[in-house]
């Protein structure tokens, strides 16, 4: 009895994570071509007219979620159960303060974006900083992105020079700085110095990608934040019990 009752806690932990995640690359990419379309150049101009930089010149999103009836400490433990349940990396949650209310989150969603240039093959990273402040009856998220992380390819552009068959095709697998491949490199791109911020771009269609899964990114933190204010995560985080 007790085995099958270990059995079921470990499937209903299971489904519970599943549920729990944010999104993969892979439902984020068709969540934004649902929401915004797949010429990205275009969605990520239409984009920018609503978009504004901060004095740090990051792209910053700020919500404030309402929840009438429940106090800070409830809605901090509801938060903080949804925060370890997403967030698998034990490095994620870099600030977890129940007595300011305050939890911030900070990790990397691999390969929102590729791109394949005459020269070089990109993979776009990013790494939002979420920041959840709590009181009574309601909740802030800001959501914050500075850079795009890129791994560049310079095997796997159309015109490499490299033989097909020695290409690498780097991709968001490799470890952050290993330097055992000579083709792959790292670099920082600063999204206020890219399209369609800066509309002489040489990453123009890269970074119009980047920009339209960064967006829907932020949209599915906040959607996901307040439901789990609402619903919690399994439906069932009340007193009645």
């Amino acid at each position: 009895m007790k085995k099958i009752f270990a059995l079921l806690v470990v499937a209903l932990t299971a489904a519970v994570t599943v549920q729990a995640q944010v999104m993969k690359s892979a439902d984020l990419e068709k969540y934004a071509k649902q929401r915004y379309g797949d010429k990205w150049l275009d969605a990520a101009m239409n984009l920018s007219g609503g978009l504004t930089l901060d004095k740090n010149e990051s792209l910053t999103y700020q919500q404030v979620i309402e929840a009438p009836g429940k106090k800070r400490e409830q809605l901090y433990l509801m938060l903080n159960y949804w925060a370890t349940a997403t967030f698998k990396d034990k490095q994620a949650i870099t600030l977890n303060d129940k007595e300011s209310g305050c939890i911030i989150i900070s990790s990397t969603i691999a390969n929102i974006a590729e791109h394949t240039g005459t020269l070089n093959r990109y993979s776009v990273s990013i790494t939002p900083v979420i920041r959840i402040d709590i009181k009574d009856e309601r909740v802030r998220v800001t959501y914050t992105v500075q850079s795009y992380d890129i791994l560049a390819d310079i095997s796997g552009g159309w015109l490499s020079m490299i033989a097909a068959d020695d290409r690498t095709y780097g991709d968001s697998k490799r470890k952050k700085d290993d330097k055992t491949n000579g083709m792959l490199y790292d670099e920082q791109w600063e999204i206020a110095h890219h399209y369609p911020f800066v509309q002489k771009d040489p990453q123009k269609r890269t970074c119009a990608k980047a920009l339209v899964m960064t967006h829907a990114y932020s949209n599915a933190i906040i959607d996901k934040v307040e439901e789990a204010i609402k619903n919690g995560i399994v439906g069932g985080e009340d007193d009645d019990w």
